[in-house]
């Protein structure tokens, strides 16, 4: 990528996850950052920014980052023609990360304007730009309720397992064919299931593996409590109890619907891999970054009860069996864990050529059980809270 002083990367998503740690290995790389995106409430964008910079340690390259509060929804990106005009002088690159990520159907038309209908604002910014590329960060899941191997190209647009696979599958589709329109080359960039950093175990989110973990962790609390303060009365109908070396047994059966694994990687890794990516992009390329070793769930339930000190996680294969009746607990988990079930017993291969090209598997950590402890003591450190 141009480093150029005169140019700058656009970026949308900064304030999420993945868009954060992209923005801060960008100015770590010398470049410099024109971030597009909303306030929060009360909060303008560029005092959310300024935290992300003070958390990721880049207090001192503030004067490399610029903010504009825009709305993509709107004509020239909710901005003043004169702003939006300078903006798109000065814009090099365009990386689209902003996205809504939840699962719920009752969220589809919030869903589908992030998704797909703010893709053409942020389009015709590029357009006008007339930057070299445009690179869109999708989902591995785009291929939907498939058989393996899922392949880089587009995927059919077929059945999903909830509306944000499938506003993402489409819009791939929008910036397939309104790139080729325009003539803007572009990458499409498929990350799998993302968790924090490997090596020092720092997270500014806590959905997908967390959310599962979390949920341990506070049944954990809730039954530690009753035997704390209530003499275990209600620990004891639930054949819950604390050995005398500070395991908790807690019987939890979790039925998944068939056998497979969740895909997982580290943030740092999608970070290199993107900065791989946008080192020497090939036009119209798509790139699974994704695992070729996932976890299973019998693996995961090893390091939660490790992790916890908590005994009785029993994964089954199949439904549960007639007049099968959930403990509170159960009951409880499997509320947590319900809108993650086609991730947590995944079958789909992701094919990795692209990828692999340039930034082969070896590059990726495993997932230890040390990486898994690093991550969740960060998280439990900070008490869940993103940054």
């Amino acid at each position: 990528m141009d480093q150029g002083i005169g140019h700058r990367v656009t970026l949308t998503g900064a304030t999420g996850f993945l868009g954060s740690h992209l923005m801060a290995a960008l100015l770590r790389q010398g470049h410099r950052v024109i971030i597009l995106g909303r306030p929060s409430g009360n909060e303008p964008l560029e005092s959310r920014i300024a935290k992300l910079l003070d958390w990721f340690g880049l207090e001192g390259m503030r004067d490399r980052v610029e903010t504009a509060e825009a709305d993509l929804l709107k004509p020239f990106c909710g901005l003043e023609e004169p702003r939006y005009n300078d903006l798109c002088a000065r814009t090099r690159q365009v990386i689209h990360c902003a996205s809504d990520t939840r699962f719920s159907e009752y969220n589809r038309e919030e869903i589908s304007k992030a998704n797909i209908h703010s893709l053409p604002g942020i389009l015709d910014l590029t357009r006008k730009s007339h930057a070299s590329y445009f690179h869109y960060i999708s989902t591995a899941y785009v291929a939907g309720i498939a058989s393996p191997p899922c392949l880089e190209k587009l995927a059919e647009l077929g059945r999903f397992s909830n509306v944000y696979e499938e506003t993402k599958a489409q819009a791939e589709k929008v910036v397939a064919v309104r790139c080729a329109t325009d003539g803007i080359p572009y990458t499409i960039m498929r990350p799998s299931i993302v968790y924090g950093d490997s090596c020092s175990g720092r997270s500014n989110g806590f959905n997908a593996l967390y959310t599962h973990v979390k949920s341990l962790f506070y049944i954990r609390e809730i039954y530690l409590n009753d035997i704390q303060k209530n003499g275990g009365r209600k620990s004891a109908e639930s054949h819950v109890h604390l050995d005398e070396d500070g395991i908790m047994h807690i019987p939890l059966n979790v039925f998944l619907k068939r056998d497979g694994a969740i895909n997982l990687i580290p943030v740092d890794y999608f970070v290199a891999s993107a900065l791989k990516i946008l080192e020497k992009p090939v036009p119209g390329n798509i790139y699974h970054i994704t695992s070729n070793e996932p976890k299973t769930m019998k693996e995961l339930a090893i390091y939660c009860e490790l992790f916890l000190k908590i005994k009785g996680i029993e994964i089954i294969c199949g439904e549960p069996p007639p007049g099968f009746k959930y403990s509170p607990a159960e009951a409880l988990l499997t509320k947590f864990l319900e809108p993650y079930f086609p991730y947590l017993a995944d079958s789909r291969k992701f094919d990795r050529s692209n990828l692999d090209k340039i930034f082969p598997d070896p590059g990726l950590p495993e997932l230890t059980y040390e990486i898994f402890k690093r991550c969740m003591d960060y998280a439990v450190s900070v008490n869940w809270r993103n940054a």
